[in-house]
């Protein structure tokens, strides 16, 4: 995993995180290989404070670029919909 743009949001109590992730020859990964991955690349991070969006792997290429957003607390994390809550439910520890 590669960090292409890191960027403070101190307003939201957040830290988004561009990253492009290479998998020559082998399958996109999961969203919680991409969660452990962030969590190993943004120190002092919890795996239960990160939300990962917009994950574009193209046709064709052993590559995927995404955004991973950590938050500070569970209480700057109510910003984001239900839906997403619900999405990550089953994948934190």
């Amino acid at each position: 995993m590669e960090i292409i743009d890191r960027k403070e949001n101190p307003l939201l109590k957040r830290v988004e995180i561009e990253f492009r992730w290479n998998h020559e020859g082998t399958a996109t990964p999961s969203r919680v290989e991409m969660l452990n991955g962030i969590a190993s690349i943004e120190p002092g991070s919890n795996r239960d404070l990160i939300v990962i969006k917009n994950v574009n792997t193209r046709f064709g290429m052993g590559s995927t670029t995404g955004l991973g957003i950590v938050y500070a607390d569970v209480e700057s994390m109510k910003v984001e919909p239900s839906y997403m809550h619900d999405r990550y439910s089953g994948m934190r520890s």
